[in-house]
């Protein structure tokens, strides 16, 4: 019998039916099932049999391992769910401790760099995405999961729909980048690459959109081909939407709706990389008068 056909067991089985019932997103479903396994791994026995003090141990084998801070964090919270929800046994994380994380500012690329890292896209479909990206501030997972229905020309809005948090929201459709998305859509829709009622920016079978990860390798590649030496990621793109919305006075209680941040103190984060901002501050040092 091979893994493919081998049976689930209860207890995987009955933690697969907690996360559903509290409609855990596929993608968390998946990373916390991988962090009892791997738990599992290093135990060399069930999950359910582990002390706290297995637990610990497991948690100084990931430090020595070098798992970066928001790795070990992630673990902690997916064996969070199986001890307290799955075989409700919450004391057993006793002596597992969040890692801090880190304050790191966001990379953040200049207008001028921005208009060459979409120009060196390789094609027209990244070059789209990459401009959604950026003229409307979103995540790639927001970018992948636009439907063609998903523009809202009359209303110059487009429909984010399940974002982060699984929320709905509408993000802006500026005049330049609604002439973008229809160049993009007349040009594919020709070529029999969209769907009627379909993925905006569909894979290479237009019935499913393109991934995330197929996303940021083409980033990666336009960076390289723009010649930008920043740490560039799909992510760089919606920082530097916020960054140069508060360079141009834009009210950070707006961005903060754009973005569909829940918390304003997130939004202030970028206050810190405005450079042009700062850069109409003026020191103390230049009204000192002469001694």
């Amino acid at each position: 019998m091979n893994s493919a056909t081998q049976a689930i067991s209860p207890l995987r089985q009955r933690m697969t039916d907690d996360m559903r019932m509290r409609k855990l997103t596929p993608q968390t479903q998946s990373s916390y099932i991988c962090t009892v396994r791997q738990f599992a791994g290093f135990l060399g026995r069930s999950p359910e049999t582990a002390t706290a003090e297995d637990l610990r141990r497991y948690q100084l084998h990931l430090v020595d391992d070098g798992h970066s801070p928001s790795a070990i964090n992630a673990a902690i919270t997916g064996l969070k769910f199986f001890y307290e929800t799955t075989i409700e046994h919450p004391e057993l994380l006793s002596r597992m401790q969040p890692v801090h994380l880190p304050h790191k500012l966001p990379v953040v690329l200049s207008r001028e760099e921005v208009a060459r890292l979409i120009a060196a896209s390789g094609n027209l479909k990244h070059q789209t995405a990459l401009s959604v990206a950026y003229g409307a501030g979103l995540r790639a997972s927001e970018v992948v999961a636009l439907k063609v229905s998903d523009i809202d020309s009359q209303r110059m809005a487009l429909r984010i729909e399940q974002g982060k948090g699984s929320k709905d929201r509408y993000a802006m459709l500026s005049p330049v980048l609604l002439e973008c998305l229809r160049n993009w859509w007349r040009t594919a829709h020709a070529q029999g690459k969209i769907l009627n009622g379909g993925w905006l920016f569909p894979g290479l079978n237009p019935i499913g959109p393109l991934s995330t990860r197929q996303l940021n390798r083409a980033i990666h590649a336009a960076a390289e081909a723009a010649n930008i030496d920043k740490r560039v990621s799909m992510h760089t793109l919606r920082h530097s939407f916020a960054t140069h919305l508060l360079e141009q006075k834009v009210d950070i209680r707006v961005i903060q709706v754009l973005l569909g941040h829940k918390k304003l103190e997130t939004t202030a984060l970028y206050a810190q990389v405005a450079t042009e901002v700062l850069r109409e501050v003026v020191s103390p040092l230049d009204s000192l008068k002469p001694a």
